[in-house]
Order: structure tokens, then C-alpha cells, then sequence
């Protein structure tokens, strides 16, 4: 039998994954790409941002959530290091693409 720290380890990174997938996937089911989001920000801007910040309150939901089942802050901490990565990647290519960032819409 594998020692407490070491499945206390394999958990955190276990629920960590878990959420960052979770994640990842609440993003690309709910937005396009940020190649597209570049590809459209002129034209859709608003749009485009308000997809984001669904998907950013989905990705925060969840992971609340699951910290919560889990007695653990690792589901948090996963869906929120990839919420953040996502929401700024999101961010650059609305104004790489020429659109707003979304703060004045």
C-alpha cells in the first residue's frame, strides 16, 4: 500500500487534471478557437467576449463545485489556472484581431 503523502499527491494532481480538463473543454464547447476569435474581432467583438465570460463563469462554477465535493481546493486551483490562460489568450486575440477586449463592451 502506497504511503499517505503519495495518494494525497496522486488526489491533488489526479483533481487538478481532472478540472483543468474540465476546463479546456467548457471553453471549446462554448467559444471558437482564438485563431478564429482573431480571425472575427472586428466584426463580432461583443459577441465573441460574451462567449468568454460564460465560459468563464462556467470554468469558475465548476470548479467551485467540485471543491466543494471534494473537501479540496485542487478542482478550483486546475479549472482556474486554465480559466485564466484561457480569458487572457481570449483577450489578445480579440485586439490582435482589432476588435475591443471586452472591458468597454
Amino acid at each position: 500500500m502506497a504511503a499517505p503523502d503519495v495518494l494525497a499527491g496522486l488526489s491533488a494532481a489526479g483533481l487538478f487534471g481532472i478540472y483543468a480538463d474540465l476546463a479546456f473543454n467548457m471553453y471549446s464547447a462554448m467559444n471558437s478557437s482564438p485563431q478564429t476569435t482573431e480571425l472575427f474581432a472586428r466584426d463580432r467583438s461583443a459577441t465573441l467576449w460574451k462567449y468568454v465570460v460564460i465560459g468563464d463563469v462556467g470554468v469558475v462554477g465548476f470548479g467551485l463545485f467540485g471543491s466543494f465535493l471534494a473537501q479540496s481546493l485542487w478542482p478550483v486551483v486546475g479549472a482556474g489556472t486554465v480559466g485564466i490562460c484561457m480569458h487572457l489568450l481570449y483577450r489578445h486575440a480579440l485586439a490582435a484581431g482589432g476588435g475591443t477586449t471586452g472591458a468597454a463592451d
